[in-house]
């Protein structure tokens, strides 16, 4: 009889190879499906992915810089730093949500076409990280509207959403491998990803917090994604070098993590998708 594995054309020999061409073209095709289904029958198209940006940070701007009095001057611009901060957190969101049901989704492919499994999230991250490219149009023009001038120092923001983007891909491969045996992981990632948005100083500043939580907000991964990106494009200074060990370092544990819980549970996933 041919095992589960067998039958779904994947063998456990095959189950986990380096990236192959095959792959990357997978990935790319994957992207611009999904991309073109995301803008399918809408007027606007592609510029929704700068109007989000735009108005959710027009959004959080007139609720908690006027009536909640976080224009904070030690800010720096209120509009500038609301926007890097959403972006950023909003990259990881959508790489983590959408990614997180990925191997689900494909289950009828999966189950007729050899193809690598980690295909599936990783393109849902790279998808998030396309999105994210439209929302530099919104940063850019938010920037020129309020005169905040871009220094030398914005050269280091690919860096910093080059290791967010890593430590998405982790997550979204542990996610993914997760929510196939336990689908409630689905309905908590959602109330765990509301608490980050909260825990995180996106809106309010960070000065704010007592100082037990100054320490604790060391250890958030995204209040170190969301600093970096603010000291390179708003601030115009170089991090630390403990920061940029901090973002290797997460991105490093989340994708180590991600590929070994994947690759240990991959070959079940066709018993229960």
């Amino acid at each position: 009889m041919q095992s589960a594995t067998t039958k779904a054309g994947v063998s456990a020999k095959d189950a986990w190879y380096p990236a192959s061409k095959r792959d990357i073209f997978i990935l790319k095709e994957l992207v611009s499906k999904d991309f073109k289904l995301k803008y399918r029958r809408s007027a606007l198209g592609v510029v929704w992915s700068v109007l989000n940006p735009l108005l959710m940070m027009l959004v959080m701007a007139a609720v908690f810089g006027s009536f909640m009095r976080y224009n904070d001057p030690t800010l720096g611009n209120y509009a500038v730093y609301l926007i890097l901060g959403n972006t950023a957190f909003q990259l990881m969101n959508d790489a983590t949500s959408q990614g997180m049901g990925s191997i689900i989704g494909a289950s009828s492919l999966l189950k007729k076409v050899k193809i690598n499994r980690y295909v599936f999230p990783v393109e849902k991250a790279l998808f998030a990280g396309v999105n994210y490219l439209f929302s530099l149009i919104a940063i850019a023009i938010v920037m020129l509207v309020e005169q905040v001038p871009l220094g030398v120092t914005a050269l280091l923001l690919p860096f910093g959403i080059l290791m967010l983007l890593f430590f998405s891909i982790g997550l979204s491969l542990l996610l993914s491998a997760l929510s196939v045996f336990f689908r409630d992981v689905m309905h908590l990632w959602s109330v765990v990803l509301t608490a980050w948005t909260y825990a995180t100083p996106l809106f309010y500043p960070f000065a704010i917090l007592p100082g037990w939580m100054q320490t604790l907000e060391r250890f958030n991964p995204m209040y170190v994604y969301v600093t970096y990106v603010r000291d390179v494009v708003l601030y115009q200074t170089v991090p630390s070098v403990g920061m940029h060990v901090a973002c290797v370092a997460f991105a490093a544990v989340s994708l180590l993590l991600g590929m070994v819980v994947f690759k240990k549970n991959q070959h079940k996933f066709i018993l229960f998708i």
